[in-house]
């Protein structure tokens, strides 16, 4: 291949991965065509793009990127799944679809400068919250001491609005109100 080929090839990597901070490496090789293909069209309908990378040039548009760690783990046939909300998201699918297909090999990932490797390191990844529902919990937990608050300053006044329509009720039927201990 052409030093002008492999420069273009770099090129497109680069555009590729601009602003991909994140990312999951993966093994399809071995995979029949169609599965292959309902693999790639299932993840390209939640907006998960899979490359298959070639190998010393995808290293070399990684040089100084978020995903630059992972270089140390491209190694034979190996792709490059990105996108969706989070690479949570990916993690979650590219699971799933391990248990579907025995030759899809989980290699690594990176979130957030966090690396995990191989097929574990990936499952553990997947049970981790995404960005949306990490700020739900702790929406979460910032609203209940409000609302404990709220239960708290009304109840006192529950009771006292119950007291005055019970003697209320005692004056008009009337009965005499005793003092309660």
């Amino acid at each position: 291949m052409s030093k002008p080929v492999k420069q273009m090839i770099v090129a497109e990597y680069k555009r590729r991965f601009d602003g991909v901070s994140s990312g999951l490496l993966i093994d399809i090789r071995g995979i029949e065509a169609t599965t292959n293909n309902e693999l790639r069209v299932d993840l390209l309908n939640k907006d998960i793009h899979i490359t298959v990378l070639k190998n010393s040039l995808a290293k070399s548009a990684m040089q100084g990127t978020d995903l630059e760690g992972l270089t140390e783990y491209i190694e034979g046939p190996t792709a490059i799944a990105f996108g969706g909300n989070s690479v949570v998201d990916v993690a979650r699918n590219l699971v799933d679809w391990a248990k579907k297909i025995k030759k899809l090999e989980l290699k690594a990932a990176v979130l957030d400068g966090q690396f995990f490797e191989g097929t574990e390191g990936v499952k553990r990844l997947s049970n981790f919250p995404t960005k949306e529902e990490a700020q739900g919990t702790v929406v979460q937990l910032l609203l209940s001491p409000g609302g404990n608050v709220v239960k708290a300053a009304t109840s006192p006044g529950g009771n006292v609005v119950g007291i005055v329509k019970e003697m209320s009720s005692m004056l008009e039927d009337g009965k005499t109100i005793e003092k309660i201990a």
